[in-house]
Order: C-alpha cells, then structure tokens, then sequence
C-alpha cells in the first residue's frame, strides 16, 4: 500500500542539518517523511529528468541533496502521492525548485544504428509514425527508433529524454532477426507504451496504468518474447 506521505520533521529544516553525500544518505532523510516503496536511491546529474523512478528504485538530481525540506517532502509527494493531483503538486514543486548552478550536466550516450541496417531502421521509424497515429492518436512526440546490435540481454526499451540526450527507443536487432517484424513491433508498441507514460508524466514500470494502456492499444502487458525461437 502507498502511504501518504507524512510532515517532514522540524530537524530537517535546521541550517546546520547534514548534507547527504550518497543516495543512501538521502533515502535514509526522506524515509521519516514517508517515503516507503523505495528501496535503492542513485544520484544523477541529470537537468532534464530530475527524479524519476522505475519499481523500487528512485534516481534524484544531486541538487536535490541542498534542497530545503519542503522540496524534499515534494519529492516524497511525488513518490507517494495517492492522487494524480497529489503527485502534480509534488512534481510543481520540485520543479519549482532551481538545482544549484554548479552541478554539472552529464550526456547520455546515444544509440547507433549500423550502416547496414539503415533500412530496417527507417521501416522502424515508419512503424512508429503509423502505430502514433492509430494506437495513440497522433499524441506521441516523434523520436529516433534505433536498430541495435550491441542489445543482447534485451527485447528493446525507451530512453527518456535527459542527460542532454533526446528521447528514444532501442530494438534489439538480435529480436529482429530471431523472431521477425510481427514481434519487433510488438516490441516497439510495447516501448511506445513507455514513451506515453514519459511524456504525460507517469512513473516509468509495468504497473496498473502501463497495463491498461498496453491493453487499449492492442499490446500484450509484458516484457518478455515467448513466441517461437
């Protein structure tokens, strides 16, 4: 059960109150002020997404580290928030809230296709444009859709925007091959259901929202291939 987060305590809004070096350090601070479904906490040094989190793990701004406790306890609004007006009021908050001019931007390295699959990437590309419109209404933002070799261990995912790097989704070229195109584009309807849970600012998982939207737009709600090898 999702608790509702609780008033911060009085200590944390002391000047002389510690900094938290660590994630771990800054769990253990938001822990008394409610937040409960994490587990691993990793700082970034990401501008573009801040906080976000993905099951049990939680990935913060260091900036957030300096921040009072009114932004601390917006964070764990965020998390925790029983309503989505709870969580957006969380979420308002923290980005209200400017990260210190010193902290340095850190670029995601972005994926590649080979030259040699330059087409089925672009069929890819078409695949996604077509599946905007008739799945999601046209409502999705239009991203690079990249063929991977070097995607080994998974069927594809949805890299959100951040890092000074855009938004994008990888298949692994390895399931193309395998398993064909019906699969692959299950596959990338599968990661444009994340794209869609990114961009109107749900958590990124395979939770009750992802489900039902994967179930309306015709994508089976899992992650994993079981067709023929």
């Amino acid at each position: 059960m999702i608790r509702r987060a609780a008033e911060p305590p009085d200590q944390l809004a002391f000047p002389f109150a510690p900094v938290p070096r660590t994630g771990d350090e800054l769990l253990s601070a938001l822990r008394p002020m409610g937040l409960a479904r994490i587990r691993t906490c990793t700082l970034t040094r990401n501008r573009r997404v801040m906080v976000s989190w993905t099951g049990d793990t939680l990935r913060v701004h260091a900036g957030y580290c300096r921040a009072p406790a009114e932004v601390w306890a917006a964070l764990v609004r965020f998390v925790e928030g029983r309503t989505r007006a709870e969580r957006a009021a969380g979420r308002a908050a923290l980005l209200a809230w400017p990260l210190p001019a010193d902290a340095p931007v850190r670029r995601r390295r972005l994926a590649s296709t080979h030259p040699d699959d330059a087409a089925a990437q672009a069929r890819l590309a078409a695949e996604h444009a077509r599946l905007n419109a008739e799945r999601f209404g046209g409502a999705l933002a239009t991203i690079p859709v990249h063929l991977s070799r070097r995607l080994a261990r998974r069927l594809g995912h949805y890299a959100p925007a951040g890092d000074g790097a855009p938004a994008e989704i990888v298949i692994a070229r390895r399931h193309l091959r395998r398993h064909g195109w019906a699969a692959a584009l299950e596959t990338l309807l599968h990661e444009m259901v994340h794209q869609w849970q990114a961009e109107t600012g749900r958590s990124l998982d395979h939770g009750r929202d992802f489900r039902a939207k994967a179930r309306e737009v015709g994508c089976a709600p899992r992650a994993t291939w079981r067709g023929p090898a």
